[in-house]
């Protein structure tokens, strides 16, 4: 089974993925992880840290002359901003960040939990998608992640076609908040200026796209098999992000069953097609063959220049609320890390189908 679990803190040595279950023989290309850390610290927006950081991922352990062996791979992000052991405590937890319930919870104080809860985590979780991401490239399964609003701006385009993924991500990769509508760059700009001056900051929503998913992927016959409750679950997993979707998602709810279900239709050459895909390519928690549409709303982030009310932990005494160096809006990173914890749940699923342990046995024989 293909898992992973991630350890280091964002102002410690550095960040871990510890990935299980990936199969041996499969010779890696670090190029392709470093080019995701890099799209992740990027997207207008973003704050100061992202100066400081140039992410690479040094693997250390589970590759022998380029290839993977099958035991746990291990692969570290390094921070370049150590200084954990230096900074004062933080005693005003703030509104809508782990600050308070982490404090409470562990009892040792605000510090040590946002080092933990902060998004700088996501780092490990990017590396290790974007490695499964790479995999899933050998059976042309793509998946493809943007942005669709920030604040009030819809960023989506009227013309916008899942029949090309190649296509939709020359969009996204020229648009400055890596959206599908780069024509709309400049009033999110706009908006996440606003935010800057008032000292606040915007949150919105993204979406991953995958194509290529054969028909029956995850399962019906258990609840945690089931390949929409894992992405659910990957998704929601992701700092700040507050509500997912596949496919219609909620709008599913306003409408009648016969606007809802994609009917089965008979093509030219007989074969079965569907002239939507309103359930974004699952039913009954497997793939159906159809493109996967995964949306994620995240909240705006919960650190603010112009902090709002809190309580002084240590005091009791009404303040206001810790800052800490932050972004504006980090949307567009976000969607880096859907389409990257989206391609590790795809890999995963894929992989149980498949039941192999070597690059041989799943038909992939020496370069």
């Amino acid at each position: 089974m293909l898992s992973y679990r991630t350890a280091g803190e964002s102002h410690g040595y550095g960040l871990f993925a510890l990935i299980e279950g990936f199969p041996s023989g499969y010779r890696f290309d670090t190029d392709r992880i470093d080019a995701e850390l890099r799209r992740r610290q990027g997207g207008y927006g973003r704050g100061g840290r992202q100066k400081i950081e140039s992410d690479h991922a040094e693997i250390l352990s589970g590759i022998l002359h380029g290839r993977s062996t099958g035991a746990p791979i291990m692969l570290c992000v390094k921070n370049r901003d150590v200084k954990i052991e230096e900074l004062p405590e933080l005693t005003a937890p703030r509104p809508g960040h782990a600050d308070f319930c982490g404090a409470v919870k562990y009892g040792g104080g605000i510090r040590a939990v946002l080092e933990r809860a902060s998004a700088r985590e996501t780092a490990a979780r990017v590396a290790a998608g974007a490695l499964a991401a790479a995999w899933l490239d050998l059976f042309d399964i793509r998946c493809v992640g943007y942005v669709t609003r920030i604040g009030s701006v819809d960023l989506l385009p009227s013309d916008l076609s899942f029949d090309d993924p190649g296509a939709l991500i020359a969009r996204r990769d020229v648009s400055s908040v890596y959206s599908l509508a780069p024509e709309k760059d400049a009033d999110a700009e706009r908006l996440i200026d606003q935010a800057r001056d008032d000292g606040d900051t915007l949150g919105g929503v993204i979406e991953v796209c995958v194509f290529g998913a054969p028909i029956g992927l995850g399962s019906h016959v258990q609840y945690d098999r089931k390949l929409d409750a894992r992405l659910a679950m990957a998704a929601m997993s992701i700092q700040a992000i507050k509500g997912v979707e596949i496919g219609l998602g909620f709008e599913a709810a306003r409408r009648r069953g016969s606007a809802v279900h994609d009917e089965f239709v008979l093509g030219d050459d007989g074969e079965m097609i569907r002239p939507t895909n309103n359930a974004g390519g699952i039913e009954g928690g497997m793939s159906n063959g159809e493109p996967i549409v995964v949306r994620a709303a995240m909240k705006p982030i919960a650190t603010l220049k112009k902090p709002l009310r809190s309580v002084d932990l240590k005091t009791g005494l009404p303040v206001e609320a810790s800052f800490e160096r932050s972004d504006v809006c980090a949307v567009s990173a976000a969607s880096v890390v859907l389409e990257n914890v989206t391609a590790f749940e795809i890999a995963a699923a894929l992989l149980e189908s498949m039941n192999g342990d070597s690059m041989d046995e799943l038909g992939f024989g020496e370069d």
